[in-house]
């Protein structure tokens, strides 16, 4: 019993920690994503402690560009400062290689996104974002004709933000 409620802490305190670490909003699916690939707990346990730490304001939903996102809550931040030495070194060895290669991607994806929606029966509106430490680099609508051209967009600005970004300023600061 008391084991159980040792790894019930530590696996929260986890959660806390890897919200810490990547010091952005998050969505649920991401941090479900980093857990079950390390298999940490399984999806169920963490959704229970998704809500437990919520409610216990340790943690905090913010809607960030439209979407939902988990951020680590300051009292959430000051229960790991005084318990992080609880989390084995083992996870955090593991966790930390894992983050290693996979956090550019990670803040790739909470950085730049790319969805769009039926804006009548022959139209779609696309929206692409690209931030940086919470600053809003560009925030462009495009109207496109079909699904197709939509789904193509949205994978290509995820794909390659950052060189059509450069060429979207070249292109409206050229003075040619």
């Amino acid at each position: 019993m008391f084991e159980d409620s040792m790894n019930l802490a530590e696996n929260k305190l986890l959660l806390l920690y890897i919200l810490n670490k990547i010091k952005l909003p998050i969505s649920n699916m991401q941090i479900t994503e980093i857990i079950l690939e390390n298999n940490f707990m399984n999806y169920f346990t963490l959704q229970q402690y998704i809500v437990e730490l919520t409610s216990a304001n340790l943690l905090k939903h913010i809607t960030d560009h439209g979407k939902d996102r988990l951020v680590i809550a300051d009292n959430g931040k000051e229960v790991l400062s005084l318990f992080e030495n609880r989390i084995s070194k083992e996870k955090l060895s593991q966790l930390e290689e894992y983050m290693e290669h996979k956090i550019s991607s990670i803040k790739k994806e909470l950085t730049v996104t790319a969805d769009y929606t039926i804006e009548n029966k022959n139209s779609y509106l696309v929206n692409l974002i690209a931030s940086e430490n919470d600053t809003t680099l560009i925030d462009l609508k495009v109207s496109v004709a079909s699904n197709k051209q939509a789904r193509e967009l949205c994978y290509k600005w995820k794909s390659n933000s950052s060189d059509l970004y450069t060429k979207i300023i070249n292109a409206l600061i050229d003075e040619d």
